[in-house]
């Protein structure tokens, strides 16, 4: 396919990239010079979750113990502890965050002249996407590096594995559009490939063995990625200032969406997000993690440490790895890279699934691929704080059958209790009787804790958000900020337990050996129909009945208990079309709900069908456009 594509790409410049053995290493994780002051957040972040587990536990553990402690009353403890480790870690990291952006005294990298940067490559790897809004941005982003007179530091390549033709003709003319239309100022390059082998890590892998050697770092983008070219200069100054730095992640912040969904999860991201990521990037230190995207990553690290293997056995666990970018973060830091991100640096940016179901077909396979690294977080060599992230990973999906599993145990646990009769006197001589114990003072103190636990990360990004006047202010102000507060608790409570199972599913199904595939992700905001919405939630909406069924059997105060999971799982079908809507959304932002600070003019103004950058004299091509930057 490259052949008659010949004028479109570079000379070759080759650079070996290895595939990484991950059952022998020579020694152990290699020392960083500058490790960074991470000894300090990381005693306080782990801590704090231990602090927060065992109290937890031993509160479960009071509230449920009779004289006699039943086997399922130890499960159930057990369950929880399980799922209070997770909600405690994020907990922590945020309480990190908060206490850190206090402080305002961020500290800012050091950056290297323009002249030292050297020859940074804007990967834009490519899947069955539409083209008009991905050479749309790549034309904005171009357009402003040339503004800063950073145009000769950077080349664009377009690296499609697309399989449909028809896409790939309209991507050709958006390409050649958009050389036309830059000139000699920035060059710009356009790669088809004939067998998208490893998908989105061999089409990255492909450049670095190909053109590699030519350019001193890549920043990998996703088809919704949007950068500044403020940012895009600050990272490559950043990493040329720092001779150890192998990957340099952004904090990429949601926009531009209008469903109500959407808009739900870009004010969470832009209001609790980044009290999360500082406390995370506090914590991690050099020894971080990396997205996938919106990262610059030194071409050389990437190409001698991060070549990914094929691993052993069947899909799903076997084959090539699906979730690469943390296993190359791991592999990278292996080598003795360092691994970071900056959370305070504004202008990274991409676009939320416009709805639940968008959501659910890519967590499929972000789920699979998240269960891969079972079979890699054991590998020889990787830093303790890489294996930490991996299993973080894996643990994002496994918390939701665990979830399940304590849903049913603490129903299990009421239909006992509720239909068995107490054995007032057990085996063995006893003078007086052993009397069941349940303390309600207790049980109220263990789910006020629990809640702290799962809301104090919103909180204090609630509290930053309303102490920060320019954030306040591009939220609503206080009503706006309250409003959209309580709103996304209450739509984020009754999505939960709709995701708990469509999650559940995911990890019984990895573990039948059904592989996911791989599918292009739904980006545009048609509406969901409702026809839709009921049969993807059918499953949904009669476990919800079931749930309410128990729980009234048990008693009323059950079905009080339960009534959150019960109500999103049987509005499940209306909640997913609600929030499919786009006109429901716009409303809502007439509303003063849901606004973000990063939200623009120029982000209202992408709804309308903007100026034209280049249109073909074929009327029937001019799906093909360029957008213009506004």
């Amino acid at each position: 396919m490259d052949t008659h594509l010949r004028s479109s790409i570079p000379p070759e410049s080759p650079l070996a990239m290895p595939a990484q053995d991950l059952r022998r290493w020579p020694g152990g994780s290699k020392r960083l010079r500058r490790p960074g002051h991470r000894i300090a957040p990381r005693l306080f972040v782990f801590g704090l979750t231990a602090l927060l587990v065992i109290i937890g536990t031993v509160m479960i553990y009071d509230v449920i113990s009779t004289v006699n402690v039943t086997g399922l009353q130890l499960v159930f403890a057990g369950l929880f502890a399980l799922t209070f480790i997770w909600i405690s870690f994020a907990c922590a990291s945020a309480c990190l965050g908060f206490l850190l952006m206090l402080k305002r005294n961020h500290k800012i990298p050091a950056l290297a002249p323009m002249a030292a940067v050297g020859r940074t490559a804007l990967i834009m790897p490519l899947y069955n996407e539409d083209p008009l809004p991905v050479f749309d941005t790549l034309t904005r982003m171009a357009t402003g590096l040339i503004e800063n007179h950073a145009g000769k530091a950077f080349d664009i390549f377009v690296l499609s594995d697309t399989r449909n033709d028809g896409v790939a003709t309209r991507e050709r003319h958006c390409f050649e559009a958009m050389r036309l239309h830059l000139g000699d100022s920035l060059q710009v390059y356009y790669r088809r490939r004939a067998d998208n082998h490893h998908r989105k890590a061999g089409n990255i892998a492909d450049f670095v063995t190909r053109w590699g050697g030519a350019y001193d770092h890549m920043l990998v983008l996703d088809a919704d990625s949007d950068m500044s070219a403020e940012t895009l200069i600050t990272l490559a100054r950043t990493m040329a200032a720092d001779d150890e730095a192998g990957i340099i992640q952004s904090l990429p912040l949601l926009r531009n969406r209008w469903t109500p969904y959407a808009r739900m999860t870009q004010f969470a991201g832009a209001v609790y997000g980044p009290v999360v990521a500082v406390g995370l990037a506090a914590w991690h230190g050099r020894d971080g993690n990396y997205w996938g995207h919106n990262a610059i990553i030194r071409t050389k690290a990437f190409a001698e440490a991060a070549g990914l293997p094929e691993l052993k056995g069947r899909k799903p666990f076997g084959g090539h790895i699906l979730s690469h970018d943390f296993v190359e973060a791991a592999l990278i830091r292996r080598a003795g890279w360092a691994v970071y991100m900056l959370p305070h640096l504004r202008g990274s940016y991409e676009e939320a699934p416009p709805s639940i179901i968008d959501v659910a077909v890519r967590d499929r396979r972000w789920a699979q691929g998240n269960l891969q690294h079972s079979k890699i977080v054991t590998a020889k060599g990787l830093h303790w704080l890489s294996r930490v992230h991996l299993l973080q990973g894996i643990m994002s999906y496994l918390a939701s059958p665990l979830w399940l599993l304590l849903l049913m145990a603490g129903l299990g646990l009421s239909m006992v209790a509720r239909f068995t009769t107490p054995d007032y006197f057990p085996k063995g001589f006893s003078l007086f009787p052993a009397w069941p114990v349940f303390d309600p003072q207790l049980a109220l103190r263990l789910f006020v804790l629990t809640a702290v636990v799962l809301y104090l990360p919103k909180i204090l990004g609630l509290t930053l958000a309303l102490i920060t006047p320019s954030i306040r202010r591009s939220c609503g102000g206080f009503t706006g900020l309250f409003a959209s507060f309580i709103g996304e608790t209450i739509i984020s409570m009754l999505l939960s337990p709709i995701m708990m199972l469509i999650q559940t599913r995911f990890v019984f199904d990895i573990f039948l050996g059904r592989d996911s595939g791989w599918n292009s992700q739904n980006r545009n905001e048609a509406a969901l129909p409702f026809e839709d919405a009921l049969k993807h939630h059918a499953l949904h909406f009669l476990a919800g009945l079931a749930f309410a069924a128990t729980a009234y059997v048990v008693s009323w105060a059950a079905l009080l208990w339960f009534s959150p999971i019960i109500a999103g799982l049987i509005l499940s079908p209306v909640i997913s079309w609600a929030t499919s809507r786009a006109d429901f959304g716009r409303w809502l932002w007439k509303m003063n709900v849901f606004r973000i600070p990063e939200e623009t003019i120029r982000a209202a103004a992408k709804a309308r069908p903007p100026r034209p950058l280049y249109r073909p004299h074929n009327d029937n091509m001019a799906r093909t456009t360029i957008i213009a930057a506004e």
